[in-house]
């Protein structure tokens, strides 16, 4: 398996009850960050997994329907915030990007596609078609926002769910087949349906920190996998597919107790909100 360098970033948050992530959480409002990677392939570049925020994300909800999406669940997230200010300041050009890997289409996970707009994009069709010239309540409702999207989407696009399923190491269960992106099993692309259609999670092999998981949304927080506890019901009739994501939930679980080595990384978790500042420690 080839490794991969791995940096997490964190593009800003939005504020919601802690008691719809997950059962047992406070009635108490947290912040829920939006980490996005930078991943550093030995053969094919600089890839990102998800932009985050952006404030293009304010441009794209300053009028209605859409500014019900900032009113629900408020967002903060300074302009060197964004995923292209931060590359720069590594000394990365937005053209450096060779491809941007869209987990699912929501808002706070391609906030800054249009900043890249030479990188080739992978997702899922399903994801995609399921979004596809949605506007307006239709757009909202999916928590998608159509000024996010670049002009030229279909032209860079690669649908990573065209390609042929692979069997998956043994290391991975319980999930036994995915996509080996590049067939040089550096990235493992394992379907996550549920909280969203068409969305995708990546196994990679950190050259310094080892197995990673970068779950998306399949879980909001750490809490949620190692527990199994569902959000909240009024969350849960938003979600795409219920009983998909209650069971990647229950998978989540029974990979961190098998591999209490891997870092399993949600999106939107404190842990991994605190590896992207530099703590990279982790428990099972």
């Amino acid at each position: 398996m080839m490794d991969v360098k791995l940096t997490l970033m964190d593009t800003g948050y939005c504020q919601q009850l802690e008691m719809f992530s997950r059962k047992g959480g406070r009635m108490k409002n947290i912040p829920f960050h939006a980490i996005a990677g930078l991943i550093e392939h030995p053969v094919h570049g600089l890839l990102l997994f998800d932009t985050g925020y952006s404030q293009r994300f304010f441009e794209a909800t300053s009028k209605l329907p859409y500014s019900l999406y900032g009113k629900i669940t408020p967002v903060f997230s300074e302009a060197h915030e964004s995923i292209s200010e931060q590359l720069a300041a590594r000394g990365i050009k937005t053209t450096d990007i060779a491809g941007i890997l869209i987990s699912h289409f929501h808002a706070d996970h391609i906030g800054g596609l249009r900043d890249f707009p030479h990188a080739r994009l992978y997702c899922f069709e399903s994801a995609y078609n399921h979004v596809k010239g949605k506007t307006g309540w239709a757009a909202l409702r999916e928590a998608y926002l159509p000024d996010l999207m670049p002009d030229d989407f279909e032209e860079r696009v690669t649908f990573i769910d065209l390609g042929g399923l692979v069997a998956l190491p043994e290391a991975y269960a319980p999930y036994t087949e995915g996509y080996d992106l590049f067939a040089d099993q550096s990235l493992y692309i394992v379907d996550l349906n549920g909280h969203a259609i068409g969305q995708f999670g990546v196994f990679l092999r950190d050259r310094d920190h080892g197995d990673v998981f970068l779950c998306a949304d399949a879980a909001w927080s750490s809490e949620a996998y190692r527990g199994i506890l569902l959000p909240h019901p009024l969350a849960r009739l938003i979600m795409a597919d219920r009983q998909a994501y209650r069971e990647h939930l229950h998978k989540l679980h029974v990979l961190s107790r098998r591999r209490p080595d891997m870092k399993i990384m949600p999106t939107h978790c404190g842990e991994v909100w605190q590896a992207s500042r530099g703590e990279f420690t982790w428990r099972s």
